[in-house]
């Protein structure tokens, strides 16, 4: 699937590590110190044990199926997402599909997902500009996505940094608080953390990092109850015991 998506993207790549339109300015800091450089490294050497090509949970087969379940994905889980997409992708994995649903039927579809009125009018009218702007195919690049209904920043990083187009970290609440106990980032908004994170991950690691980030969230730094002794960063990581 992923090889697919990959192949369906090729054409709108950017440059890796440049930055790109409308991404948060850097926040003034200084810079790491040697040792600090080298604890980063290690950081993202022992996430890349772990799991050398993590990916996504959402469910998907095409730029179209992972912005829509993306974008459904706003306070919803993943595991939630998937359980309405897997009826919803079987009948309408198309914007010309999805714009034949309508309301009525695209509603019950996605009725167990939260927001979901608006996220019907959104996915339907972002399938409209789709196919009236851009004949069809979801535009691979940062200012065409997020001037789709329904597409902000953090969807779209998340779809660029999916398809290998931008290495690119969408933060949402297991990034800001990961970053935050593992020392990476001090930032009180996610745009601060994602530029703060963005100055300081290695180059190699930055089209992985949001989805180590996050897997490590979800399943090991838990919010209330952080797995510490299940963890390959423990002793790297200055919260350790604090939490």
């Amino acid at each position: 699937m992923a090889t697919l998506v990959r192949d369906l993207a090729k054409g709108g790549r950017s440059r890796h590590g440049r930055r790109m339109a409308n991404s948060p300015k850097p926040a003034p800091s200084k810079r790491p110190s040697p040792a600090e450089r080298a604890r980063i490294t290690e950081i993202f050497a022992r996430f890349e044990t772990v799991s050398d090509d993590p990916r996504t949970e959402l469910d998907y087969t095409s730029p179209y199926t992972l912005v829509t379940a993306v974008a459904l994905s706003a306070q919803a889980t993943d595991v939630q997402v998937n359980k309405a997409t897997r009826k919803l992708f079987a009948v309408a994995d198309t914007p010309q599909a999805m714009l034949a649903l309508g309301e009525e039927g695209l509603i019950p579809l996605i009725s167990s997902i939260g927001l979901f009125r608006t996220k019907a009018k959104n996915v339907l009218a972002a399938a409209k500009m789709i196919i009236e702007q851009h004949g069809g195919q979801v535009p691979l690049n940062r200012p065409d996505l997020q001037a789709l209904p329904g597409v902000g920043r953090k969807t779209a990083s998340v779809v660029l940094n999916e398809l290998g187009i931008e290495p690119a970290i969408a933060v949402d609440t297991h990034v800001f608080r990961v970053a935050h106990r593992l020392g990476l980032a001090k930032g009180k908004t996610p745009d601060q953390v994602e530029a703060e994170l963005m100055a300081i991950v290695p180059d190699a690691a930055k089209v992985r990092a949001h989805h180590w980030l996050i897997l490590h969230g979800r399943y090991v730094c838990l919010a209330r109850r952080p797995k510490c002794e299940d963890c390959a960063l423990a002793d790297l990581c200055p919260s350790r015991g604090k939490v």
